[in-house]
């Protein structure tokens, strides 16, 4: 079992308690974690609040040498952090899972290391120069999620580092172990006090509240719900923080009368069931054409029922199990009272543990809370539609504005309703497939602020104006 500490300052700090880490897929403990109080995050960010001003005086090119460097050794140890990944967060190695995890937090490093960061010059002329400078921002604040625990530490931690900022990490309680590892192994290479890592069981020391309250951190990245997001960003509100919030979304996915059902069936199956449907960018809905509907189920059930479901660290497994108990329990409540209404085509029953059959459901009213609650899990509502102006106004119906899709052979008309869907990504004939120049973030109550390519670097700076 692995004992694992804090890293302040770049020394490996025990904790005066701790708390345990659990495998999903067992339910046997797999490590112990130490536990922080407020004392030790102060600790933390002192440390990165001391690094900052060596660290972003280094020269830019400097940083991204660095930043490449990083990408080296995660690269050499990726088995390594693949393994502890299944482990504490269930997902399979095959697949697009573990290994697909780290083998994207390596690209994504290295995209974020080329990415450059010029002076941008407004006006020269005889009136005047003006220059728009971009500044880093000094500590930056990560609290992260379970569901991609290693790949969303690279997405706030990089670019981050690269404009010049020092980082305090808060990961998951469910999901601690893969992220103190990879922030281990960076540790090896940044000086001490950059990157710094604080785990907390959230029972105890409000450490994520602490970190959005906290004086000396100039800016809150966070990935999660909604409502936790709301409390981020209330409690950054005092200090007035910057703030990057990828926060909940129920994607819809709107499938038009023209497509081959079986030629889209396994892009359906990936786009809703990704990571057993535990991710934020997942379709949570999708809307079919009645002239398809009963042809796409079909399609997306035999797919479905041939995705082996199991314990990630078993060959072959491709699905694994809800990642928290809690999450377990929403998935089995939400499928429980769908299968009263509507029609059950697919699974619709709990395992054992924290497993869910993978479940597809139809026949549902639009105010069912399968449709209206992001579920976060293996189960997908398919709805009939009739006309394209009410399957928009029913996609849009929602809070959430994450992502969408649109699913056709006319590329003409899939774009035109691409741009009428209320959602900060919609993609064509696929669904969620991000990629790190592509800037990501949502509308509505889906977050603020973006991730990735040149927008999200930027999104860890201040803007200064110099006018001569």
């Amino acid at each position: 079992m692995l004992d694992m500490g804090m890293t302040i300052g770049g020394l490996q700090v025990a904790g005066q308690e701790s708390f345990a880490v659990m495998n999903p897929a067992t339910g046997e403990v797999i490590g112990s974690v130490a536990n922080a109080s407020l004392d030790e995050l102060d600790r933390a960010v002192s440390a990165a609040k001391a690094a900052y001003p060596a660290w972003s005086a280094l020269p830019y090119a400097e940083r991204q040498k660095t930043l490449n460097a990083l990408a080296d050794a995660m690269e050499a140890r990726a088995g390594e952090l693949a393994e502890l990944l299944t482990r504490e967060n269930g997902k399979p190695l095959a697949g697009i899972g573990s290994h697909f995890e780290l083998g994207g937090a390596v690209a994504w490093t290295r995209y974020t290391a080329a990415l450059e960061m010029p002076v941008k010059v407004l006006q020269d002329n005889e009136e005047g120069r003006v220059e728009l400078h971009r500044k880093s921002l000094g500590v930056v604040g990560s609290i992260l999620p379970w569901n991609w625990p290693v790949i969303i530490a690279i997405w706030h931690i990089m670019p981050a580092l690269l404009a010049g900022n020092t980082v305090v990490v808060k990961p998951s309680p469910f999901t601690p172990l893969s992220t103190m590892l990879a922030v281990q192994i960076m540790n090896q290479i940044l000086p001490a006090g950059v990157l710094n890592v604080v785990t907390s069981d959230d029972q105890g020391a409000s450490i994520g509240a602490a970190m959005a309250q906290h004086p000396d951190i100039r800016k809150i990245v966070f990935t999660g719900s909604t409502a936790t997001g709301e409390k981020v960003m209330q409690g950054a509100a005092t200090t007035m923080k910057r703030l990057t919030l990828e926060l909940g979304g129920n994607d819809a996915g709107i499938v038009l009368p023209d497509v081959d059902p079986k030629a889209i069936a396994e892009g359906l199956f990936w786009g809703a069931f990704i990571n057993t449907g535990q991710t934020c960018a997942a379709m949570k809905r999708v809307y079919v054409h009645e002239d398809v509907h009963d042809a796409v189920v079909a399609e997306l059930v035999n797919v479905a029922k041939n995705m082996p479901m199991g314990n990630g660290m078993d060959e072959g497994v491709l699905m694994g199990p809800l990642t928290t108990p809690f999450q377990h329990e929403k998935v089995a409540r939400l499928v429980e009272s769908a299968a009263q209404v509507g029609t059950v085509q697919l699974g619709g029953k709990s395992g054992e543990g924290q497993f869910h059959e993978t479940t597809i459901v139809t026949d549902l009213p639009d105010d069912h809370p399968l449709v209206t609650e992001e579920q976060f899990g293996p189960a997908v509502p398919v709805m009939r539609y009739r006309d394209i102006e009410d399957a928009l106004e029913r996609a849009n119906a929602s809070d959430a504005g994450l992502g969408g899709s649109i699913w056709t052979n006319d590329m003409d008309k899939a774009k035109s309703l691409a741009l009428r869907m209320e959602a900060g990504s919609v993609w064509i004939n696929k669904h969620g497939a991000l990629q790190p120049n592509a800037p990501f973030g949502g509308v509505k109550k889906s977050g603020i602020g973006v991730e990735f390519g040149d927008e999200g670097l930027m999104e860890n700076t201040d803007i200064q104006v110099i006018l001569q």
